[in-house]
């Protein structure tokens, strides 16, 4: 029982570690130094207590399983938690036909999204570059109208560290 119980420990620490290294390098990325070390100082050592219980035993391989699908599963939740707890702006481009471009813009705009719009030269032509900033949770929002209204525009979507000023979201805040 005690193997299992100590597999059991260094899994769940690689998991809550890993878990917090992502956390982490997502505050480093927006600039939230002072909170990303805070975090780091954590992830260190729940790090430490799963690293020590298997540089001792490194020839056994429940604690060597535990210690990598931990590091695997941490991964995982990691993605899931920045998807859910991240917060911040995003900037949307849109490339498409300028024709499709007053279609869409008016859309967007009946949404509540702040949109500009600018001309932009393609290999095919002239074209409109759509472009939005606007808070993370209304992205899937944003892409889905996009989606049902030009299926073929070119879409690229940058996170964003600083913004001022305009339009953002949904209610045109």
């Amino acid at each position: 029982m005690g193997l299992v119980l100590d597999a059991l420990f260094i899994f769940t620490c690689r998991v809550v570690d890993v878990s917090l290294g992502t956390i982490r390098l997502l505050l480093l990325v927006r600039g939230k130094r002072v909170q990303a070390a805070l975090v780091g100082f954590f992830e260190v050592l729940v790090f430490i207590h799963a690293l020590g219980r298997v540089v001792g035993h490194i020839d056994n391989p429940v604690k060597l399983l535990a210690y990598a699908s931990g590091f695997a599963s941490g991964c995982i939740l990691g993605s899931l938690l920045e998807e859910k707890i991240t917060t911040g702006y995003q900037t949307v481009h849109v490339v498409l036909p300028q024709v499709k471009a007053d279609t869409l813009t008016c859309r967007l705009r009946e949404a509540g999204f702040g949109v500009t719009v600018v001309p932009a030269a393609g290999r095919e032509g002239i074209h409109s570059m759509v472009m939005m900033t606007l808070e993370r949770k209304a992205l899937p929002a944003a892409l889905s109208l996009i989606g049902s209204e030009s299926p073929d525009a070119f879409i690229t979507v940058l996170d964003t560290r600083q913004r001022r000023g305009g339009i953002f979201g949904l209610n045109g805040k």
